[in-house]
């Protein structure tokens, strides 16, 4: 008359919910994005991101005090540069924005601390064109020559003491270029966090406000990164692109955006045996904080809900601008 198995049993208190929980979140397997612009000289916030801060080449201190006491302890640093050019040349200077950015937070950091502090590897923030390397007369990327380029920003980024790199530009071959020069100049101890499966996303228009790198509309410059980056209707073609990732020598490999994508983060986490890092991009972001501005949503609940759907779908890493806030939640402040 009755049922026998009632799953309730074990929902009866929060302390039982916490004994059968499957999947848990910690702030290290958070990593936040931070922008620093050589342009400005005091932080600046972007409409499209509220609450994400744009940091001038200064304060390192207490930008690593505030990221450390939060319980993050990785971040993935971006930067605008002062100039740009058709080639990004700042991307690879070793005065360059982000490599300023790297030896400020390492300096920064005190006797016994530690920040994982990972570069970004790219040209769009770099180039006048807001493209992710070296145009052909049609006006799209030229890969061979845009992958030798990968190699010098990889090397500078090392130099100027990043701990991991991060190339996001999707060129073919990009992982072995890298590789290479990294290994050449003495940094094979250096990781790489490919951006393996990066998909051409409507959800990355707030990030491109505040690192200015939309493509242009100049010249002959195609209008979207289509050629490079995946389509949004693929999934095969994801495996494949992270499987020759690590053929090419990646260490971690990434999904991103994370949220619309989690079949593609199950399904590598499934296939290959290599630490997995999805990215909940600006987009995502952006849209649970209009939500929540309007009253329609608890954002604390969404924000936790969603980092916790990622982490269930077989992510190790997440990278999140609601690292702080949510490692927060999880220390219990």
């Amino acid at each position: 008359m009755f049922p026998i198995n009632r799953g309730r049993r074990l929902r009866q208190t929060p302390e039982i919910r916490s004994l059968v929980r499957e999947t848990r979140l910690d702030p290290s397997e958070l990593i936040l994005p931070v922008f620093f612009d050589a342009n400005i000289d005091e932080v600046k916030y972007t409409d499209s991101m509220p609450g994400v801060p744009t940091y001038p080449l200064s304060g390192y201190e207490s930008i690593t005090k505030d990221i450390l006491d939060s319980g993050v302890s990785s971040v993935l640093v971006f930067g605008v540069p002062k100039k740009k050019d058709s080639v990004g040349s700042d991307a690879y200077s070793d005065d360059g924005v982000v490599q300023q950015a790297i030896r400020g937070l390492k300096g920064a950091l005190k006797d016994g601390e530690e920040l994982v502090i990972i570069a970004d590897l790219c040209m769009c923030e770099y180039t006048d064109h807001g493209h992710c390397g070296v145009l052909r007369d049609d006006g799209d990327v030229d890969n061979d020559p845009t992958i030798e380029l990968y190699g010098k920003i990889a090397v500078s980024q090392a130099r100027a003491g990043a701990d991991i790199i991060a190339p996001s530009g999707m060129m073919d071959g990009q992982i072995d270029a890298i590789r290479t020069a990294l290994d050449m100049e003495g940094f094979e101890n250096t990781p790489i966090m490919a951006y393996s499966a990066k998909y051409q996303s409507a959800y990355y228009g707030p990030f491109r406000d505040i690192a200015n790198s939309a493509p242009s509309c100049q010249c002959h410059a195609r209008k979207d990164r289509a050629t490079y980056q995946m389509d949004p209707a693929n999934r095969r073609e994801a495996l494949r692109e992270i499987a020759s990732d690590l053929d090419e020598g990646a260490d971690i490999i990434m999904v991103k955006p994370a949220g619309p994508y989690l079949d593609i983060v199950r399904e590598a986490a499934d296939s290959f045996p290599v630490p997995i890092c999805a990215y909940q991009v600006s987009g995502e972001y952006a849209m649970i904080k209009a939500a929540a501005r309007n009253g329609w949503i608890d954002e604390r609940r969404i924000m936790m809900e969603s980092l916790i759907g990622i982490k269930r779908a077989g992510a190790d890493m997440i990278i999140t601008y609601y690292a702080k806030d949510a490692a927060k939640v999880l220390r219990g402040e």
